[in-house]
């Protein structure tokens, strides 16, 4: 299998981990080449508009870039690039994000933790058209649908990602802006989820989101 992947991650030692692990995968028996790495969302889009690839492994949580990251930016690269398959790399641990990022259109979901062990098998599964969860990450969304986490299953997508912005430093304005939402709807969106969650203020949002693994 001739394959031309894509790395994306705020962290050089994540994307050097990465390129070994499918680098020894492929002295095996693949023919697995990383031929672009990006460092953020705005670099992830400008590689991708000029540069072939077969794949992206790209992490989930990138801030600080004008394109965004998380919901935002995987929207924009399934409009952009339709046709390529994604693997999202991410340390969250919150299943409504989780959920959001499954129903965004990737291909393959995997912890970094497990990345080590699961990623070559999750590239083989994405690149035969199969979808790819890890195993950490299937027990989370099984949790919900057992009847689990009932108060972050409250939560829809949405939400969650307008929680994750706003713990991570985005004011309402700059999330309203990088989820092209108005300032109302997504002023609208964090107190209903202030609500279902019982949280009284933006401290505890920043507690909630540290306890809850909104934040990578």
């Amino acid at each position: 299998m001739n394959l031309r992947i894509a790395l994306s991650d705020d962290h050089p030692v994540v994307r050097a981990g990465v390129r070994a692990l499918l680098e020894s995968a492929s002295a095996f028996n693949e023919n697995w080449r990383v031929v672009a790495e990006a460092a953020n969302a705005d670099e992830l889009l400008t590689l991708l508009a000029s540069t072939p690839v077969d794949l992206l492994i790209t992490d989930f949580s990138m801030p600080g870039s004008r394109a965004g990251d998380g919901l935002s930016l995987l929207g924009q690269i399934k409009r952009r690039h339709p046709q390529l398959p994604v693997i999202v790399l991410t340390m969250i641990g919150n299943v409504p994000v989780l959920r959001s990022i499954a129903d965004a259109g990737v291909k393959g979901l995997l912890d970094k933790a497990a990345a080590g062990t699961e990623l070559p098998q999750a590239v083989r599964a994405v690149m035969q058209g199969r979808h790819y969860y890890g195993e950490a990450l299937r027990q989370m969304l099984d949790s919900v649908r057992s009847g689990g986490e009932r108060d972050e299953a409250a939560l829809s997508p949405r939400e969650a990602e307008v929680l994750r912005l706003f713990a991570a430093g985005s004011s309402v304005s700059e999330i309203a802006a990088q989820l092209h939402r108005s300032k109302q709807t997504i002023s609208r969106q964090k107190t209903d989820a202030m609500t279902k969650l019982g949280l009284k203020n933006d401290l505890e949002i920043y507690d909630y989101a540290r306890s809850k693994g909104l934040l990578s």
